[in-house]
């Protein structure tokens, strides 16, 4: 069997040319349907490029085990946001990741938060990056709490507002501002953790 020294990647994070397998790997892990195949020439490799991927001979990969259903449905080409906190208040964060390729479309970090605050803000943060790449694509999160703040566009946590926390109020308050003077067509869903695994932007610290 010929070695193989160049990669062709038809649909993946990158399509292109790789000279490793480690290369071509990255680039298709977790990326639903991600086709590619091995080459031993690089004119090999180019003409296939070139050509598009072949019906048959192709390696295919089955979708990130995060993105498979165990029950029922979600939808695939969607963001989901989450939050952690290092205590209750502490060191929070939150992300945005877009399920169907795994990709942090956003991430923050603030010294002093509550897990709900980072909730709440990456919702809102979700919805104005949606409208900022003109995405009508739902939007999951994990939290009830932060769904209920949304609907009444306002934030309502009893952290106290001091030196640490005035730049995470000032956000806050640009969060509330965005949903007051913003309108929405994406739907804002809640991720079923039970039937389908922890939400995938989750930071994995439980």
């Amino acid at each position: 069997m010929a070695k193989k020294n160049f990669y062709v990647v038809w649909i993946g994070l990158k399509p292109g040319i790789y000279r490793t397998w480690d290369e071509c790997k990255a680039m298709t892990q977790g990326f639903p349907n991600a086709k590619y195949m091995g080459f031993a020439t690089l004119v090999e490799a180019q003409n296939a490029l070139a050509n598009g991927a072949p019906n048959a001979d192709t390696k295919q990969n089955p979708p990130h085990p995060s993105l498979q259903n165990k029950t029922g449905n979600y939808i695939i080409d969607s963001l989901a946001v989450d939050a952690a906190c290092s205590g209750n208040p502490g060191v929070m964060e939150y992300r945005g990741v877009h399920i169907a390729s795994g990709q942090v479309w956003f991430h923050q970090k603030y010294e002093l938060g509550t897990n709900n605050i980072g909730e709440f803000l990456a919702i809102v943060h979700g919805l104005a990056e949606l409208k900022k790449r003109n995405l009508n694509i739902p939007l999951y999160t994990d939290s009830e709490t932060a769904l209920s703040w949304l609907r009444r566009k306002r934030c309502n946590s009893k952290l106290e507002i001091n030196q640490q926390t005035t730049a995470l109020f000032q956000i806050i308050q640009r969060a509330e501002y965005w949903l007051a003077n913003n309108t929405w067509t994406q739907q804002v869903l809640k991720w079923d953790t039970e039937n389908w695994g922890e939400i995938p932007a989750d930071f994995g610290r439980k």
